[in-house]
């Protein structure tokens, strides 16, 4: 019996930084490439949703409107009329509303666009230098920004400066939230010291709001992690060259080792990850690089299984109900649909 071979080793993975890739990849991920605002679904019950679908798409239809035609004496001179002041619209709403979907469809319908979470943002202007990232985003007539957060003073500094500096030149920002944009950083650092900056930030956007339940448990149980036949059925509908099999004390190994940016380079030619033997995470920072691990996978469209601790275990509870809540159960929300994707339900 030919023996099966090695799959794809993750803990010998050292993505470098690569300004180049992290600049051309500013699109969604494989599982929001193909939305559009039409295979967006609203819960009936909800109206805000199919509000907010209809308030996005009329924004980008008049982002698309053909710009004022030069006029003879301008074109002479070679002056150009100023763009008018960009807008903003922020989708502020609970994990699973579909605010994802919604950014992406906008980012499909317009043209030039960049799409990118706000930690890639942070992680550009701190790569780069703010003067060359504000020169490497000029000319887009709409950047999408997925899961906007200020988590300590410095990303609310650099947001603040570089929104200020766009907008009005003609940039508008569509951005997604599980925080209402006036509470930006509430619990996470002394805001009041930063109120100014976080009010100015508020201030650009429009606030759309999206309630309703997690779309990904509607009319289901949460998943559980699987058990070891489960695990062994899935594993052997998985291509072997495209799957990562890492224990999760390897993987947290391989977390702590690369910049959260980078999880995304970790990931090249992984279409499949195999997790075994989850455990509690006490630490709120393995806990965050794990939620951040599990984000990008999902974005990316791959596959995933767990085995190990059950879900409900996996998150401490003194911070688990803390600042971070909402990211805390996304993430769960998230592995579970993996999972559950994962049994072929």
């Amino acid at each position: 019996m030919t023996a099966r071979p090695p799959g794809i080793d993750l803990t010998t993975r050292h993505p470098e930084l690569d300004l180049d890739h992290l600049q051309g990849g500013l699109t969604p991920g494989r599982r929001f490439q193909s939305v559009s605002f039409a295979s967006y679904l609203p819960n009936a019950e909800y109206p805000s949703q199919a509000e907010a679908q209809g308030a996005l798409q009329r924004f980008v239809v008049s982002l698309n409107a053909p710009a004022e035609a030069l006029s003879p004496l301008k074109k002479l001179f070679g002056r150009r009329p100023a763009l008018p002041e960009g807008r903003g619209i922020y989708l502020d709403g609970g994990f699973g509303v579909g605010k994802t979907h919604l950014l992406a469809s906008a980012y499909h319908a317009a043209i030039p666009s960049a799409f990118m979470s706000f930690q890639d943002l942070m992680y550009l202007i701190g790569a780069l230098g703010m003067n060359r990232a504000l020169d490497a985003m000029r000319g887009l007539r709409l950047l999408c920004i997925d899961e906007f957060e200020l988590d300590d003073p410095g990303n609310t500094h650099m947001a603040n400066t570089f929104l200020g500096e766009l907008m009005p030149q003609g940039l508008n920002v569509i951005a997604t939230s599980n925080t209402e944009p006036g509470r930006l950083g509430e619990g996470r650092f002394n805001s009041r010291d930063f109120e100014r900056q976080i009010q100015a930030i508020a201030g650009r956007f429009q606030n759309l709001r999206l309630d309703g339940p997690d779309y990904r448990q509607r009319g289901s149980t949460p998943e559980q992690t699987m058990d070891g036949a489960q695990y062994a059925a899935w594993r052997g509908r998985q291509a072997t060259d495209a799957l990562a099999e890492p224990t999760y004390p390897q993987l947290q190994g391989v977390l702590l080792s690369v910049h959260p940016a980078r999880f995304g380079r970790l990931l090249n030619g992984v279409e499949a990850v195999g997790l075994r033997g989850l455990v509690p995470m006490p630490s709120q920072n393995d806990a965050l690089r794990f939620v951040h691990f599990v984000d990008k996978v999902y974005d990316l469209g791959g596959q995933a299984a767990f085995t190990g601790a059950p879900l409900e275990t996996l998150f401490d509870d003194t911070y688990r109900h803390g600042a971070f809540a909402k990211k805390y159960a996304r993430c769960l929300s998230r592995v579970s649909e993996l999972l559950r994707e994962a049994r072929g339900a």
